[in-house]
């Protein structure tokens, strides 16, 4: 497999909290502690992932003010357009800035019933738009216990692919179920296991350059005491930060987890 440098990436999905004018705040507060901290973007990508109330308000202060951090969508629709009442297209995402979506998040399959092809379905629609798909995959404690833990993820990835144009560019974002949430995040070694085995998948479903370049989150109870060990590892390029992308502080801290990186 050819060696390709990516780029780490932080992003913060905040699911559904803050209203718009709490969102304006804290990204404010994000930036702000970025800025003190002197942190390169280019060097590892920060996104937030706004409730669609707080989409316009956020694109607003990141355009007005020259923000860095990118913008994403917690989800879409797979259709373009029609009689769809309260969903929301790609397109609309697209014209608001919006670069990266979540597609196939496990609140979304287990609480809304969503299916492998309508994950791969939302993340054609993504695509067509020019928006990334970040496409989730997880296991739960359960699966855990039948399959092992890369079995479903491996299931899922490769079902959404099914959908998406072989030269598409997606995101990855392993996160255990049963780690979301909980305070009980797996170990580096354990997503690194999964990662490194959605890799292998990707080359075998793509090919080696695609497998190569694309980054692989981990998701699940991160935090900045535990950042630094998930981004140790060699095929786990970002994470997927849910509670603690709410605080500021916090989530400054996990996006600078190059700090925290002992020499061995």
């Amino acid at each position: 497999m050819p060696f390709v440098e990516r780029t780490p990436l932080i992003a913060g999905n905040w699911k559904m909290n803050l209203d718009h004018l709490q969102a304006i705040a804290l990204v404010q507060k994000v930036a702000w502690a970025l800025q003190d901290a002197r942190h390169d973007y280019a060097a590892t990508e920060v996104a937030v992932f706004p409730p669609f109330t707080d989409l316009r308000s956020v694109q607003t202060l990141l355009a007005a003010d020259k923000l860095s951090l990118a913008l994403g969508a917690q989800d879409l629709s797979p259709h373009e357009s029609g009689a769809y009442t309260g969903d929301i297209s790609a397109a609309m995402l697209a014209k608001l800035d919006v670069a990266y979506a979540l597609v196939g998040h496990s609140e979304r399959r287990g609480g809304h019933g969503e299916s492998d092809e309508t994950v791969g379905l939302k993340a054609r629609a993504a695509s067509a738009a020019g928006v990334v798909p970040v496409i989730c995959v997880g296991e739960t404690a359960e699966d855990l216990e039948q399959h092992g833990a890369a079995a479903i993820p491996l299931a899922q990835i490769t079902a959404a692919l099914e959908h998406l144009p072989r030269d598409a560019e997606f995101v990855v974002a392993y996160e255990p179920v049963w780690a979301i949430g909980s305070g009980q995040a797996a170990t580096p070694q354990q997503a690194e296991d999964v990662a490194r085995a959605l890799r292998e998948r990707l080359r075998d479903v793509r090919d080696d350059e695609r497998a190569a370049a694309t980054r692989i989150l981990y998701g699940g109870s991160v935090t900045s005491q535990n950042i630094a060990g998930f981004l140790g590892q060699p095929n786990v390029d970002g994470a997927l930060v849910g509670g603690a992308s709410l605080k500021a502080d916090e989530f400054s801290r996990i996006v600078q987890f190059k700090k925290h990186v002992t020499a061995a």
